[in-house]
């Protein structure tokens, strides 16, 4: 027998009914035990981890610390093969999306955002056991590896402010360093908001608006260096080589630079990028079953100089499910656009 022929071959099957929400989270308490002693299963832990599925909001948490509580006792009773067989039984068809991904979101590696290839034939025989296909077991593990990514960036302000457009009296930000102002483009009637921190503030809302500035002092040495390269070739290098596979690439599964152009005539010399990124926008579109994918994104940056600082400026375009995205020549051309209008805004110091 492998390690987990006892969860997955059992004919047992607990004598305590579960309901379908109860059979998620048992999903959770047996892929957290499979590997693990009971007792180093933390239930406030558990619970913490769940309360983030939609499924539970109408728990406190914690009633859900209880529920799991209650169900690492059966496990521990009864067996995890019996658990599991109760959870089986319990998920309604379209809870079993849900609880294959309580089974991912408990075993992800937070900093590398994958499953640690120790936990992969488990999460292959969870997969098998749930009767889901590969494609939709692939789709759920880059939907939970996006929402850590989501989590993580809005993290990534943590250190600055995060603070509604009512905030600003005259409804324009400005920069820390004093570098630049600009009139804030959302509305927080419309979940507008503004993230920033010294270099760096974003602009958002519900409808998928994202217009963020990245900004940097140029130091003295690169400023020299400048005199003796091309402006084009220092741009596309920090943008292309640095910044789109740090802050997008390595995020986002499957993103990928669709096009790039060097503008010439623009801002003093800029140099535009385009970046599919699959699954990769800051917005979500409701299933019918209740369940929420993040929807696909193209993601549209320019860096240019001014003042001795270099200016990222990127803008997303969602897409919903009926709304196909137009040829690449005209998102290129509306992005960009879109950017170009958002940067005339913004009045440098």
């Amino acid at each position: 027998m492998t390690n987990y022929d006892k969860i997955f071959n059992s004919s047992e099957i607990s004598q305590e009914p579960l309901s379908p929400e109860e059979g998620v989270a048992a999903i959770a308490v047996v892929t957290a035990i499979a590997d693990s002693a009971v007792e180093e299963v933390d239930p406030g832990i558990l619970a913490s981890i769940l309360w983030e599925f939609e499924i539970f909001e109408e728990y406190s948490e914690d009633e859900l610390t209880e529920i799991v509580d209650r169900l690492i006792g059966i496990a521990e009773d009864e067996g995890l093969g019996a658990l599991f067989n109760a959870a089986s039984e319990a998920l309604s068809e379209d809870l079993v999306l849900d609880g294959f991904a309580a089974g991912i979101i408990v075993l992800i590696d937070e900093e590398e955002l994958v499953i640690p290839k120790q936990k992969q034939p488990y999460i292959k025989r969870l997969q098998q056991a749930l009767e889901l296909e590969d494609e939709e077991s692939h789709e759920i593990i880059q939907e939970v590896i996006a929402a850590f990514q989501e989590a993580e960036d809005e993290e990534d302000f943590e250190d600055g402010d995060t603070v509604g457009v009512e905030d600003y009296s005259e409804g324009v930000y400005e920069s820390p360093l004093g570098n630049f102002t600009v009139p804030i483009p959302v509305d927080p009637q419309q979940g507008g908001k503004v993230q920033s921190q010294e270099g760096v503030v974003g602009f958002s809302d519900d409808f998928g608006t994202l217009l963020r500035i990245d900004y940097y002092a140029i130091p003295p040495e690169q400023l020299s260096e400048l005199e003796s390269i091309e402006l084009e070739e220092y741009l596309q290098s920090i943008l292309v080589e640095k910044y789109v596979p740090q802050a997008i690439l390595a995020n986002v599964p499957n993103a990928d630079v669709k096009y790039t152009e060097y503008l010439q005539n623009t801002l003093g010399g800029a140099y535009f990028v385009l970046v599919d990124m699959p699954k990769g926008s800051t917005i979500s579109q409701q299933e019918n079953n209740g369940s929420s994918n993040r929807l696909d994104a193209y993601r549209g940056l320019i860096s240019f100089i001014n003042a001795e600082f270099l200016y990222i400026v990127s803008s997303q375009r969602s897409f919903f499910k009926d709304e196909p995205p137009g040829s690449l020549e005209e998102e290129v051309e509306e992005i960009k656009e879109r950017i170009l209008e958002f940067v005339e805004t913004i009045e440098f110091t």
